[in-house]
């Protein structure tokens, strides 16, 4: 059993490891589509994704959600404002990456998690803990350290941050299933998306088609450029504790980061480089919380389940008519990497 858990432990790191390094690597891909805008990418983003997924469902027989999600006026409400958000947060990194700015997009993911606090604090009224207050400290002084490099509030990273914020938290409230909820986004964005591009070719300006047979291939390859790393991360996310999710997730802004300054060779002045050097200080304080509350927990939950265990053979002891009788308390079972 132990052996079959570790397997799964491993498998799990991989296909984490797998998502966050293809998501790290993406910015290499959305520059192969020129000269389609990205607002015709983010189309066929949507469009040939919904195709993808919906192969994949069929494949897998996974339909009973459906009925259930269209009898949740909520949850359709749900769907729609995350369809919404998303197609902000695709299409603005689309554009950031073929218009040079892949340093200022990495640097979005890179506050992301600091920007889901705070949506905490505010919308779910969470309570901090003082390494995570010091953390966003420090991610506020970062970003008004890089508004004064860049000139103006760095408008991508913060408009990326919080579009992908506000879509995990309206996932969470969700609860769907990754490919189950990707398919139900593009399915509401599916329409609107083939109506832009119908209407492009109308005016002449669709540039799928035109490039040759590489560049159409390329562009329906959207879709699985969306839905492979997606269900990656799902496999990752049921075999993996989350505080290994949670530090898998730098992966894809750091390859980010390194190709922009070292694959698209962007600029990164003496006042940028120390922004960012605040915020990976501020997300070493929030990942040394993380490790530390978890392993507290951990500990805790362990040590009331000895005591249990405890109190049931004391009991069994001070009275042993009734330990005849009584049913044994299961010992804890502690499965590594859970």
């Amino acid at each position: 059993m132990e052996t079959k858990t570790e397997n799964e432990g491993r498998a799990g790191l991989l296909y984490g490891f797998g998502a966050y390094v293809m998501w790290g690597l993406v910015p290499l891909f959305w520059p192969l589509l020129k000269p389609a805008g990205a607002v015709e990418i983010l189309a066929h983003r949507m469009v040939w994704s919904l195709a993808f997924v919906g192969l994949a469902l069929l494949a897998l027989r996974r339909w009973g959600w459906i009925r259930e999600l269209v009898r949740s006026p909520r949850k359709l409400a749900l769907i729609t404002v995350a369809a919404a958000v998303i197609s902000v947060n695709w299409g603005l990194y689309i554009w950031s990456v073929n218009n040079d700015r892949v340093v200022e997009a990495s640097l979005g993911y890179f506050i992301n998690p600091l920007v889901i606090i705070a949506l905490g604090v505010v919308v779910l009224k969470e309570r901090l803990r003082p390494a995570q207050w010091a953390a966003v400290g420090v991610s506020f002084a970062a970003v008004l350290v890089l508004a004064i490099g860049y000139g103006e509030l760095p408008w991508v990273s913060l408009t990326l941050a919080s579009s992908f914020a506000i879509y995990g938290l309206v996932k969470k409230k969700l609860n769907l299933g990754g490919l189950e909820s990707l398919a139900a986004e593009t399915a509401v964005l599916f329409l609107p998306a083939l109506g832009y591009l119908i209407w492009l070719g109308t005016q002449g300006t669709l540039a799928f088609g035109t490039g040759g047979a590489g560049h159409t291939a390329l562009l329906v390859s959207t879709g699985l450029v969306t839905a492979v790393p997606l269900v990656c991360f799902g496999a990752a996310a049921i075999r993996v504790p989350l505080s290994t999710l949670g530090l898998l997730q730098y992966l894809s802004p750091t390859f980010q980061f390194l190709l922009g300054v070292l694959y698209f060779h962007e600029a990164m002045p003496p006042e940028r480089w120390a922004g960012f050097s605040l915020v990976w200080l501020a997300l070493t304080l929030l990942t040394w919380d993380a490790l530390r509350t978890a392993r507290r927990s951990r500990a805790a939950m362990e040590a009331a389940a000895e005591a249990a265990v405890a109190s049931v053979e004391a009991a069994a002891q001070s009275d042993p008519a009734q330990s005849a009788t009584a049913p044994t308390a299961p010992a804890p079972t502690v499965r590594p990497g859970r």
